[in-house]
């Protein structure tokens, strides 16, 4: 069985960083696209961060590109998120997800952020 465990959340005042952390357990990790999403309160989720099986490519929503990194060790079925600079409107639920398609896709049950003086 599939499970993808989130950590990291936290308060933390504008400018300031967090490192989110996925570990994933029950399906062949290195295989599959990791990615974070996260969910502010009253809009749809939304796509932060996607890295390849090996790492080699990475995507980043615009708004967060220079800022956040998005980070795999298949040794450790972990993915992480670094988070730097951060911003009120970066306050969401933050959401690990695994795809590989075409049916396969895990979420996390996800890891509040709350950015605020």
């Amino acid at each position: 069985q599939a499970l993808l465990v989130e950590s990291g959340g936290g308060l933390v005042h504008p400018g300031g960083s967090l490192v989110l952390s996925c570990v994933a357990s029950g399906f062949s990790f290195s295989n599959y696209v990791m990615s974070w999403y996260r969910q502010a309160p009253g809009k749809e989720r939304e796509l932060v961060a996607r890295i390849t099986g090996a790492g080699v490519i990475t995507n980043y929503l615009n708004s967060v590109k220079g800022r956040f990194t998005i980070s795999r060790d298949n040794a450790k079925n972990a993915v992480y998120l670094q988070m730097n600079k951060l911003k009120p409107e970066d306050t969401a639920v933050y959401y690990c997800n695994a795809l590989r398609v075409p049916r396969e896709n895990f979420w996390g049950q996800g890891t509040r952020v709350t950015v605020s003086s």
